[in-house]
């Protein structure tokens, strides 16, 4: 758990260009991947430097407002209990609310006042100027990207691009408690959620094993999350034995990716045919599992022949605090004893 610590084909497409576009494989040097680390200042001392990728940043005191140019990583902002008083918005869908923020956090986020910094992930940088933040963090990779802009962003305040591909919500907020100051707040989150994840673990009767997690794409196949994806990590947290495609059947050119494998629509029947259960991601349409269930391609696939294909959700998809605790619900109502 915290320390193992990822319609139309069309529509399917520019939902995954946010949130499993910070999967794909890339150098350090320009997505950040190793851990912020504290160079300097106490557990609770200032001014601290933080190291992330190939940057690094100082900061000189307790932040008190923080803006997010990130909407993949305001959600474990709000559950460590950061100061964000505004956060980039996405384009408005199925995995939103109507100004886009998530709809696993926004609730929250309304409830502690956080406004849309901008929306449509379209950067302005007068609009971070005028909420005159301390500190501005965002996404080194993926749709919401702001690494292009990281010396501007610099210019109005000390700025850190994490890459939360390559890292589990609970290892992000490791991060974030050491760049923001709640150190103990981020450990007092996560080790709350280790405790109930092991208590739901135990209401579940697990179906037949292995299992993978997996997003149809229709006639362009799957994009099956990994073992060591956020996804996966999450499905064996509770118990179940993860199973992910040969990588004879993943794309060629997808094989370095992290977190997940995309295989093509002919080989979908032959990647899957170890996963005597199969559960499908949604990202916004309704009954998305019998859709796969009902693909002529997958017919023989043991999962589809047993009637063991389920709905994870639209929370699984991109998980943080919020949406990881609604996909366990989720599980647990499905295969509650």
């Amino acid at each position: 758990m915290r320390r193992s610590l990822r319609p139309t084909a069309a529509i399917l497409a520019a939902v995954v260009a946010l949130a499993l576009a910070g999967c794909s494989s890339s150098s350090d040097s320009d997505t950040g991947t190793e851990d912020t680390q504290k160079t300097s200042g106490s557990a609770e001392g200032w001014p601290r430097t933080v190291d992330h990728g190939d940057r690094s940043t100082e900061i000189t005191s307790k932040p008190t407002r923080i803006v997010s140019t990130s909407p993949s990583l305001t959600g474990t902002l709000l559950a460590i209990g950061a100061p964000v008083v505004a956060s980039a918005a996405t384009t408005p869908s199925g995995m939103t609310d109507d100004q886009g923020f998530f709809s696993q956090w926004s609730e929250v986020a309304a409830d502690r006042g956080v406004e849309v910094l901008y929306r449509n992930l379209e950067l302005n940088l007068d609009a971070i100027e005028m909420f005159e933040p301390d500190l501005i963090i965002g996404s080194a990779n993926g749709g919401d990207s702001t690494l292009d802009a990281y010396a501007q962003l610099s210019d109005i305040a000390p700025t850190v691009l994490l890459d939360y591909g390559a890292s589990s919500w609970e290892e992000l907020a490791d991060q974030l408690g050491t760049v923001t100051g709640l150190e103990s707040e981020a450990d007092k989150t996560v080790d709350e959620y280790d405790s109930w994840v092991t208590t739901q673990a135990g209401k579940i009767k697990l179906p037949e094993q292995p299992v993978t997690a997996l997003v149809y794409m229709g006639a362009d196949g799957v994009w099956t999350f990994r073992a060591d994806s956020p996804q996966g990590n999450l499905l064996t947290s509770l118990g179940f034995t993860y199973a992910e495609p040969a990588e004879q059947f993943v794309a060629p050119d997808k094989r370095g990716a992290s977190g997940v494998a995309i295989v093509s629509s002919e080989n979908m029947s032959a990647a899957l045919d170890g996963s005597q259960t199969l559960f499908a991601v949604s990202m916004g349409p309704k009954d998305v599992e019998k859709q796969l269930a009902a693909d002529p391609l997958l017919a023989n696939q043991p999962a589809v022949k047993g009637d063991r294909v389920y709905a994870m959700g639209t929370a699984a998809f991109r998980l943080d605090y919020f949406s990881a605790k609604q996909t366990v619900e989720s599980l647990v109502s499905t295969f509650g004893e």
